[in-house]
């Protein structure tokens, strides 16, 4: 198991693909790990913590984690 207790880009970049994979994203090109700062790290994990204990979302459900995502990415 993976410890993701500390903020790095290799958490990140785990949290992101593990998020993707699970979400079935089909937009998962656009959602990079360089995308997101470390200084939303928490929210990122929070947001991982719930998508790693769930087996099934409904779109709705997906769209508002997609959503979220969204709003914690860089403004670059």
């Amino acid at each position: 198991m993976k410890n993701l207790n500390e903020p790095t880009a290799e958490n990140v970049e785990f949290m992101i693909d593990a998020i993707k994979t699970k979400l079935r994203m089909a937009s998962g090109a656009a959602m990079q790990a360089s995308n997101f700062d470390l200084d939303k790290y928490e929210d990122m994990k929070d947001i991982y913590d719930i998508v790693a204990g769930k087996d099934k979302f409904s779109i709705s459900e997906v769209e508002a984690l997609v959503s979220e995502l969204g709003r914690l990415r860089s403004k670059q």
